[in-house]
């Protein structure tokens, strides 16, 4: 089975590769609960079934594929399908392909498979559409209440809960999922690296030790809309001017305290070239390497900002859309997934993942492949076909070591 991994995976690889691939941009537009997510649900029930594993879909709309019978200890793996605006190939499906993959291998080995194995596809895992991060799993841990997932919108306002409802998940039963919960043992996620540290010591595989703390807040900004041409400029209550010193502010003070802080999604109301805007909303994506330091730069950035609105004849309001705790991954595990690779880099991230959602309820690890242009998020996102097919192996060594017992 193993002779011919390369090939199996580029087959498997170019089964999913075209789905919600944009030609204008060479990016991916994968969102969740639309046309696109719709193929790629189906793509990945015919992978489950053509194994003869058990498919199913649990209470939050999230995919499940098991080898052997669900129950306690099982051995869980996978990613998601969904992608940001124009993201890369890899940050999320590469997971899953690695997974069926693995699971292939696994099969193929002499020792028999003792625990319950799956693969599982958390839904809206980045949160593109609807603007909270891994729903999917914050739904399945009980983190994200069942009434306040309904209510998320999109752009164009719909409702969470109507696109769930029209791609016909019964939301009535959205909510932490105890039973599923007790079925994993152990979460392990393999992942793109979504930077370079793994080129820097040319290894394509390594295993993350933790996750920065990280959210996302909203910044509104509420001025007054006005004509462009005949407004002087005293007589202007300009949120742009307010928003736009907060974005400065945001950036010169993570760089004074070694964080990430992005404004990279903006709204503004009425959004005229020759109108003063009424309102401006931009969102805030923050992370550093510990809770203090988050909290610290929230507040002064905040403060900034009200600041700035009060001097500008304008008034601001901030809203925290999700927060997430820093992670350290559960170290038993680390230790025998380090183990079953024989040694590999340990790194940790700014970047949140599924895994880091279920490491407070379950032991979780997580597993990155070398990106070889250190790029996320993004079309020049990259990977070696020899690295691909390093993760498959080292993902099914760690499957064999947990689940072979």
């Amino acid at each position: 089975m193993t002779d011919d991994l390369e090939r199996r995976f580029d087959d498997l690889w170019s089964s999913l590769r075209t789905i919600g691939l944009s030609a204008e941009s060479g990016g991916y537009r994968r969102f969740a609960w639309t046309a696109v997510d719709d193929q790629l649900r189906r793509w990945f029930r015919e992978q489950a079934l053509s194994r003869d594993l058990s498919y199913k879909v649990d209470r939050n709309g999230n995919q499940w594929a098991w080898l052997g019978v669900p129950g306690e200890g099982g051995i869980v793996t996978g990613s998601h399908l969904d992608s940001v605006p124009d993201g890369g190939a890899y940050d999320g499906p590469l997971g899953i392909v690695s997974a069926f993959l693995a699971v292939d291998e696994l099969r193929a080995r002499d020792r028999p498979v003792t625990r319950p194995v799956a693969i599982v596809n958390f839904a809206d895992e980045e949160g593109a559409r609807f603007g909270v991060a891994c729903v999917g799993s914050r739904l399945l841990t009980g983190v994200l209440a069942p009434h306040a997932a309904r209510a998320l919108t999109d752009g164009q306002g719909v409702t969470l809960e109507e696109a769930m409802t029209s791609a016909g998940v019964d939301i009535a039963s959205l909510g932490r999922d105890d039973p599923l919960l007790g079925h994993i043992g152990a979460f392990v996620e393999l992942h793109i690296e979504q930077g370079r540290a793994l080129d820097d010591v040319d290894a394509p595989v390594g295993v993350a030790t933790g996750i920065w703390p990280h959210g996302r807040w909203l910044f509104a900004f509420t001025g007054e809309a006005n004509h462009a041409g005949t407004t002087r400029l005293a007589d202007r209550r300009d949120p742009m001017l307010p928003f736009a010193l907060t974005v400065l502010s945001a950036r010169s003070r993570s760089a004074m305290a070694g964080a990430l802080a992005t404004f990279g999604r903006v709204r503004v109301v009425p959004n005229a070239t020759n109108g003063i805007a009424s309102r401006v909303d931009g969102w805030l994506d923050l992370r550093a390497s510990d809770e203090g330091t988050l909290a610290t730069l929230v507040q002064a950035i905040t403060d900034d900002a009200v600041s700035a609105a009060a001097t500008n004849g304008v008034t601001a309001t901030v809203t925290c859309e999700s927060s997430t705790p820093a992670v350290v991954f559960d170290e038993e595990l680390a230790a025998r997934v380090q183990a079953a690779l024989g040694g590999v880099p340990a790194l940790s991230t700014g970047a949140g993942h599924d895994a880091g959602i279920l490491s407070a309820h379950v032991p979780a690890a997580m597993l990155f492949v070398r990106n070889r242009s250190g790029v996320s998020h993004s079309p020049a996102e990259q990977a070696d076909p020899a690295d691909l097919v390093a993760g498959v192996r080292a993902l099914a060594a760690v499957l064999a070591e947990l689940a072979c017992q």
